[in-house]
């Protein structure tokens, strides 16, 4: 299949970059490493295995990119605004985009977009890093869940969710629901956590009044999840997301990131949006509250 992959990031140019490597037809749009790319490739230096790419199909415009099967948006979602102009070149009458973004209410509002095109929702667990032109730092995990949002063509679903696991991807299927707040049990006490108190996750975690805080924050996902009647969000995951960041390398998140670069944070789909629909449900997130307002400060 052809993928095409709109944020060639941590994340975009990771999943990316392993699709490549195990022959499938990648092209990558590319603004600010586009030169780079073009003359030396990318490199993934990965816990799993470092590669490199020495060809690379790589774009400044979509508009110069062919149609393809399946797009990889691996954008922030402070980016969003700009998928009107990237997206429609790549898309044909049967495209399926995956969104492989942060956050709750995402697919809602790129369908509002672009009502006729088939969406899925990507939720990567992965420590990874791109702080210099083609090269992405993979540290740790990797593995990735897809959610279908509106993707009816269930082959053109299954060969996506082959070509990840083909390319080396811990690849699952989980309900689109559920699987978005799963991700937000880690995402939203982790991001902002690290931004307001400057910090990395080990420390959060080696703190006892920080790690009990980590885990009244986790269980108030759990609250707004149990509000919305969804299933499989549950205290075991906590215990579970709790056991896999002290198992983890050190990692700051891209909330962390974002807010040490001086780049917008995702605080909408971070926050806002879960809070609301939360409380919209009848559960009130109070300390997520708290902390998007902490946040909210910080931004300003």
């Amino acid at each position: 299949m052809r993928y095409g992959i709109i944020g060639v990031g941590a994340i975009g140019g990771y999943y990316g970059s392993k699709l490549a490597y195990s022959g499938q037809e990648v092209h990558f749009l590319s603004h600010s490493d586009y030169q780079f790319v073009k003359e030396h490739g990318m490199q993934v230096d990965s816990c799993d295995g470092s590669f490199h790419l020495d060809h690379v199909n790589v774009y400044q415009y979509s508009k110069d990119m062919p149609t393809c099967d399946v797009v990889i948006v691996g954008l922030k979602t402070t980016n969003n605004y700009l998928l009107p102009e990237l997206l429609p070149p790549l898309l044909g009458e049967h495209t399926v985009v995956v969104l492989i973004q942060n956050g709750i209410g995402v697919e809602a509002d790129v369908q509002e977009m672009f009502p006729d095109t088939q969406l899925v929702a990507g939720l990567a667990f992965i420590c990874s890093a791109k702080t210099e032109p083609g090269r992405v730092n993979h540290q740790c995990y990797g593995s990735i869940n897809l959610g279908n949002y509106s993707c009816k063509d269930e082959a053109l679903f299954n060969a996506i969710l082959n070509d990840f696991t083909n390319a080396g991807i811990q690849t699952g299927v989980v309900p689109y629901e559920e699987a978005r707040w799963k991700k937000a049990v880690w995402n939203m006490p982790f991001n902002g956590m690290t931004v307001a108190l400057n910090t990395r996750t080990d420390l959060l975690l080696k703190n006892p009044a920080t790690r009990q805080l980590i885990r009244d924050l986790m269980m108030e996902v759990v609250g707004a999840s149990r509000a919305l009647g969804i299933s499989g969000v549950d205290e075991a995951f906590v215990e579970k997301m709790i056991k896999m960041t002290d198992e983890m390398t050190p990692y700051s998140p891209s909330m962390k990131l974002d807010f040490d670069f001086h780049r917008p944070m995702e605080i909408h789909y971070l926050y806002t949006r879960p809070i609301e629909i939360a409380r919209a449900a009848g559960f009130r997130m109070a300390k997520l509250e708290m902390l998007e307002a902490e946040l909210r400060f910080l931004q300003g």
